[in-house]
């Protein structure tokens, strides 16, 4: 009888530390499998953002209503925006009308509406429109002035870098965008191409941070290409440019 007890008890024993072997094991392969889920979490945000982002998109567009809008946060605002710029540049293009008669048509239509309503309004016991006071202020102008004369004035200091011939290399980026655009501008009206670059503006942004992860790495690849090219063109073409090779040498 004691054999048995003793054989039973032993039997007990090693059930019981297989049990918690087996409950180590679990809960150290749990662990490895967190700590795998955080090193993964990590690496994502760790992943290298298109033009060395830091910020999320909506933060670097501004974070305002203006973002809000481009990133179509709002989807029926933003969506009829852009139905209503579209019926403009098909009015403009599709039609044939002018931006002149545009203007001085729709000025027409809603001061005859307001005159309408605010005359009317007594009769049929409505009350007549409410107008908004619309004033700018001193500070705001000043502000808008001010930013306008930084910008015109960078425009024109960036002119006449290019043009006096000390950086050869701003002279051919410059002279290769301008030829760019002049290319693009004889295929499309200005109407067309504004409207293209709306559009472009309104979309991409969207499109972008719903597709973010595969953008970037596309990006990225392509940012690594077009660097070996420019490295290949400096090296047969812009370091055998007399300018160009005397100012690195100095």
């Amino acid at each position: 009888m004691m054999s048995e007890s003793e054989e039973h008890g032993s039997l007990l024993e090693k059930i019981n530390d297989k049990i918690h072997d087996y409950k180590k094991d679990s809960s150290s392969s749990s662990s490895d499998s967190d700590d795998d889920k955080k090193k993964s979490h990590k690496s994502k945000n760790k992943k290298k953002k298109l033009f060395g982002r830091m910020h999320p998109l909506h933060h670097v567009l501004g974070g305002g209503k203006a973002a809000d809008l481009v990133l179509w946060r709002d989807k029926h605002t933003s969506g009829s925006i852009l139905a209503g710029v579209t019926v403009v540049w098909l009015l403009f293009e599709g039609i044939g009308y002018h931006l002149l008669t545009f203007l001085c048509h729709s000025l027409i239509v809603f001061l005859t509406v307001c005159f309408v309503w605010s005359n009317a309004a007594s009769f049929i016991n409505r009350s007549p429109p409410q107008f908004p006071d619309v004033i700018l202020s001193e500070t705001q102008c000043l502000r808008i002035a001010h930013v306008l004369r930084k910008e015109i004035n960078e425009a024109f200091l960036t002119l006449q870098s290019v043009a006096s011939g000390k950086d050869l290399k701003t002279y051919l980026k410059s002279i290769g965008v301008l030829w760019f655009i002049s290319i693009i501008g004889s295929c499309f009206s200005f109407l067309t191409l504004s409207y293209t670059i709306f559009l472009m503006a309104y979309t991409l942004p969207m499109l972008y941070e719903k597709y973010e992860d595969e953008v970037d790495v596309v990006g990225e690849k392509a940012l690594i290409e077009i660097k070996k090219q420019y490295a290949v063109l400096d090296e047969k073409v812009l370091s055998k440019i007399p300018m160009l090779s005397d100012k690195k040498q100095h």
